[in-house]
C-alpha cells in the first residue's frame, strides 16, 4: 500500500449519508457491543476501502477492527458480574485515527520499536531509515517504522475469514522510509478458547530486510478510562530488562531487575513503584522500557499478566518473540493530551493503560548479540501474541 498522505475525504458527506433528509424518519444506526457505529469508520484512502470489523467469541468477546493500521478499536470482555468491558483506549471514528496518527490498537510495522538514529549496517551496506522520534541533542531515532508513514497509517487488504477471525495484508514496497526489499506481511486476529485474542504476524521480503511486528493495544481492565491506572496490577516474567538511555534507547547493558522497581516477577499494582526516582523509571516518566523475558520463545507460558481488582478481569498475555515492551501511557493526558476526546466522550489522564508489546529487542539490527530480526528471501517471518481473559 502507499504511505498515507491522503486526508479523510469527505467525512462530512459520509456523516450525511447516514441521515434522511427534512421529514423523513430516521432510523438509528446499528451498534457494536462497545458502542461504536460501524459506518464513521467507513472511508477511502488513496483509492482503499476502510470498514469496520467485527469479531465475536462463543463467550462474549467481541473485537472491533479497522483496517486501517489494522487497529483494535475496541475489546469487549465479560468481568466477574457478566458484564462487558471495553478494555482498550481508541477513537469512536476514523476521522480522529486519521488526524491524531496515533498507534492506539495498532499492528505496528515494519520494526515495532526505536532503531536507534534510525540507522544499521546489513550485509556491509548501512541502510539509513526515516528519523521520526526527535529527542534533545539531535538523537533522532526511527520508531515504529516511520511512525504517521509507518504501516500503522496505511490500509490493509481485509478478509474476513469467520465470525472469530480477520486476515489484513500490507505490501511495503522497497525503500519505504528507507526499509530495504518489498515486503508482503499478514496479521491475523482470531479469537480463540472463547475469550482469547490471538495475533499472528508473517512476511516475505525480496531482499534481506529487518522486521519486527507487534500490537500495541493500550489496556485498562477496569474499565474506568479517566482515572489513571494505577491499580492495575502487573506481572512480568523476566529476571532483566535492557538499559535506555536519556531517548529511551538501549545502551546496550542488561540489567537485573532484582532489587529495583522494575521487578515485577511477584504481581503488583503498577502505581506502586511508577513515580520511583530509579533513573530507568523518572526519565521514561513511568515505563517505557522492554524485558527480557525467561520464557525462551515458548506461547505456552504466561511471559506477562495485567489484572483490575475492580472488574475482576484477568488478562494473561503469551508469545514466542524474546522480549515485551511495557509502556505504561506516560504522555497521554499530557502536553494538550487531556483535552481531546477519545471513544465514546472520554478525556484520558497520564498512566490510564498499559501496553504490553511482543517484540524482538529495541534496536537489534544494531545488536547482533541478540535474537535477529533480519529476514532474507526464501524465509518466512512468524510471530504469535496471545492475550487471554479471565476473571478472578
Amino acid at each position: 500500500m502507499k504511505a498515507l498522505k491522503a486526508s479523510i475525504f469527505g467525512f462530512g458527506a459520509i456523516m450525511a449519508l447516514t441521515m434522511m433528509s427534512c421529514g423523513e424518519a430516521q432510523q438509528a444506526p446499528e451498534l457494536t457491543a462497545s458502542g461504536l457505529n460501524p459506518a464513521k469508520f467507513d472511508t477511502v484512502v488513496n483509492g482503499d476501502t476502510v470498514k469496520l470489523y467485527t469479531l465475536k467469541g462463543d463467550k462474549g468477546m467481541e473485537v472491533c477492527i479497522t483496517n486501517y493500521g489494522g487497529r483494535v478499536v475496541s475489546l469487549m470482555v465479560p468481568d466477574k458480574n457478566d458484564s462487558l468491558v471495553d478494555v482498550v483506549l481508541g477513537f469512536d471514528n476514523i476521522a480522529q485515527y486519521m488526524e491524531k496518527t496515533t498507534d492506539y490498537g495498532s499492528s505496528v510495522g515494519r520494526y515495532a520499536n526505536r532503531i536507534n538514529m534510525g540507522r544499521f549496517v546489513l550485509n556491509g551496506d548501512t541502510i539509513q531509515l526515516k528519523q521520526n522520534d526527535k529527542h534533545d541533542g539531535g538523537r533522532d531515532h526511527c520508531l515504529h517504522g516511520g511512525g504517521d508513514t509507518g504501516w500503522m497509517n496505511q490500509v490493509y487488504k481485509a478478509e474476513q475469514i469467520d465470525d472469530q477471525t480477520l486476515k489484513l495484508t500490507i505490501v511495503a514496497e522497497d525503500g519505504e522510509n528507507g526499509f530495504p526489499g518489498r515486503v508482503v506481511a499478514t496479521t491475523t486476529y482470531k479469537i480463540v478458547d472463547g475469550n482469547t485474542l490471538d495475533i499472528t504476524w508473517e512476511a516475505e521480503t525480496d531482499k534481506p530486510t529487518v522486521i519486527n511486528q507487534t500490537n500495541h493495544n493500550y489496556y485498562n481492565l477496569s474499565g474506568d478510562l479517566e482515572n489513571a491506572a494505577y491499580d492495575q496490577v502487573l506481572y512480568v516474567n523476566a529476571d532483566s530488562f535492557t538499559e535506555s538511555d536519556e531517548s529511551y534507547m538501549p545502551t546496550g547493558k542488561i540489567l537485573a531487575v532484582e532489587g529495583t522497581p522494575m521487578d515485577f516477577r511477584t504481581p503488583h499494582a503498577v502505581g506502586d513503584s511508577i513515580h520511583s526516582d530509579y533513573y530507568q523509571v523518572k526519565n521514561a516518566h513511568g515505563y517505557d522500557h522492554n524485558w527480557c523475558l525467561n520464557t525462551n520463545g515458548d506461547d505456552t507460558q504466561v511471559c506477562a499478566s495485567l489484572y483490575s481488582p475492580k472488574t475482576g478481569i484477568f488478562m494473561e498475555m503469551f508469545t514466542n518473540e524474546p522480549g515485551v515492551q511495557v509502556y505504561s501511557g506516560n504522555f497521554q493526558g499530557v502536553d494538550g493530551e487531556e483535552n481531546v476526546v477519545r471513544k465514546l466522550g472520554k478525556h484520558y489522564p497520564q498512566h490510564v493503560s498499559v501496553c504490553l508489546e511482543s517484540q524482538k529487542y529495541p534496536d537489534s539490527p544494531n545488536h547482533p548479540e541478540w535474537a535477529s530480526p533480519v529476514l532474507n528471501p526464501g524465509e518466512k517471518y512468524y510471530s504469535h501474541a496471545a492475550y487471554k481473559f479471565s476473571t478472578k
